[in-house]
């Protein structure tokens, strides 16, 4: 008798407890995002500065060139964060649902489809590939014009995102899939609310695009590395290099691992809220280097001329001139 008593009163605190540790990552999730929104805010109230005082010099004129590319980079960024709201519950529950109340659970359920095809279809993919066009720039002598940056990165884009589209909205239909390459959502048990989850099939679409990516982004910056000979910027280069290449892999991984625990349980939202930290870093990341820091260099250095990446042209030019010097081999 005394053991059944213990155990029906132990079941309410672990249902308590898991409800404060969830809402404690929920919490940090939406911290983080206030924080990212703020720093993309911060970066274009730079991107745009550069812009107005671009007017009156030539050379920042010439850097300016890749303003809108800088732009769209903080666009993907910001629309990532405000879409990661839509996989928060408690965040659907109080500022989205009240307004459209009428919606059934599968109606409901589109937002976590949503929040999937467009984070790992579009606004992730977007942000990665935009990063390594200004990295990919930053070795060419000639700056392209900025619409060829809308090309490329809508380009490589694409098949991400018609893929996670055709596997998330209309794959149930006539794959004959186990429910687990094709769930995006699970009704919570203690209070009928749904809970996102990331597919086995979306992540691992996101996971060839990720291995593609990481290949093309060790190229582009070998060879940056190759002709930058300022130390200041190759540090900043290492430093861009590593989150990419660790913070990528990281978030397959855990996407992929995240199959193996239920939305409710401890372990699956501790991987979700990691799956979340390692693209906020890469995108944070991604803004500091390759946003605000070379604008604040152009910025700084006045009438010394710069180009318009994140590699100043006198370093390539004097590596470039070495490279002249040296004997024919």
């Amino acid at each position: 008798m005394s053991f059944h008593a213990v155990s029906t009163s132990s079941a309410p605190a672990t249902t308590l407890s898991g409800d404060l540790f969830n809402s404690l990552l929920d919490s940090s999730t939406l911290c983080c995002i206030t924080g990212l929104l703020l720093l993309s805010l911060i970066s274009l109230a730079f991107v745009f500065n550069l812009r107005f005082k671009s007017r009156n010099s030539h050379h920042l004129q010439r850097f300016n060139s890749l303003w809108t590319v800088r732009f769209l980079l903080v666009s993907f960024i910001s629309l990532w964060a405000f879409n990661e709201l839509l996989r928060l519950s408690f965040f659907r529950r109080k500022y989205l649902f009240p307004f459209i109340s009428s919606l059934t659970l599968e109606q409901q359920a589109s937002f976590c489809k949503i929040h999937i095809v467009f984070s790992l279809g579009f606004f992730e993919p977007g942000f990665l590939v935009t990063q390594l066009f200004l990295v990919n720039v930053s070795v060419q002598k000639k700056t392209p014009r900025g619409s060829w940056a809308f090309v490329f990165v809508f380009a490589n884009c694409f098949p991400v995102l018609f893929l996670q589209v055709l596997f998330v909205f209309f794959s149930g239909i006539q794959l004959p899939l186990p429910e687990v390459f094709l769930r995006s959502s699970v009704v919570s048990k203690s209070d009928q609310v749904l809970l996102c989850e990331y597919p086995l099939m979306s992540s691992i679409i996101f996971g060839a695009f990720g291995i593609w990516y990481l290949l093309g982004f060790s190229v582009s910056c070998f060879k940056v590395l190759n002709l930058v000979i300022n130390k200041g910027l190759r540090l900043r280069m290492y430093a861009l290099a590593f989150v990419v290449l660790l913070m990528l892999p990281t978030q397959i991984l855990f996407m992929g691992l995240s199959v193996l625990w239920g939305p409710e349980e401890f372990l699956y939202a501790s991987i979700a809220f990691l799956v979340f930290g390692t693209t906020l870093v890469i995108a944070a990341v991604g803004e500091g280097i390759l946003v605000i820091k070379p604008i604040v260099d152009s910025l700084a250095v006045g009438e010394d001329a710069l180009p318009a990446s994140v590699i100043p042209c006198e370093q390539t030019a004097s590596k470039e001139k070495e490279q002249q010097q040296r004997p024919n081999m």
